[in-house]
């Protein structure tokens, strides 16, 4: 799939959302969210392998929106500043393992949709759609910038719990589908786990 194309998916889906706000006839309530990630990259290289490898822990905060249709179901978008990526020993050819951090920064919109269980109870699921700002690669003192793909196409599953105060806590796990990395010889993809908290107004 073309950058282009994944593009036009990202705006349609906005479009949609938008579609689907204005027919929404219950309380649509709007919050802030923040928390920490726990990340790690794929390691499918022909000539650049991560062993040793450890999950990066880092951190995301936003904003997001409650859209409720009916008691058992709700759209959230969000949108997020996230902070991803890997640390671990790089392998390279004819030379010793040499220790190195990827960091990779996104912009993310998730649209998910949330199943309600019980009470505040929710399963979540649906895509996230990532833009890249801030990439680098640090090989023990030498950074290596412009590493990432500008976009990303994710997924993303998890469970929330509300109360009746507003407080919103929830556990995810998140994994690409696409190429992290500009290298097109290999894939690699982030993964990981995102703790959060947050507040409906």
């Amino acid at each position: 799939m073309s950058d282009n194309m994944k593009k036009k998916i990202f705006l349609l889906s906005i479009a949609i959302l938008a579609l689907t706000t204005l027919k929404s006839q219950d309380k649509i309530q709007f919050g802030i969210k923040g928390g920490a990630n726990f990340t790690n990259m794929t390691s499918d290289m022909t000539s650049e392998v991560l062993i040793e490898k450890e999950y990066k822990i880092g951190f995301h905060t936003g904003v997001l929106v409650e859209i409720p249709f009916g008691d058992k179901f709700s759209l959230q978008p969000e949108i997020l500043y996230s902070t991803f990526g890997s640390k671990g020993k790089e392998i390279l050819c004819g030379g010793p393992n040499i220790t190195t951090e990827y960091k990779l920064d996104y912009i993310q919109v998730p649209i998910l949709a949330k199943i309600y269980l019980y009470k505040g109870l929710s399963l979540e699921i649906g895509p996230s759609f990532n833009l890249l700002v801030n990439d680098k690669k640090i090989r023990e003192s030498n950074t290596i910038s412009d590493i990432g793909k500008k976009f990303e196409f994710s997924g993303i599953l998890g469970v929330s719990y509300k109360l009746s105060s507003g407080l919103i806590g929830s556990f995810r796990y998140t994994n690409s589908f696409t190429n992290a990395l500009n290298k097109d010889y290999f894939e690699i993809n982030n993964y990981g786990f995102l703790v959060g908290i947050g507040y409906l107004f």
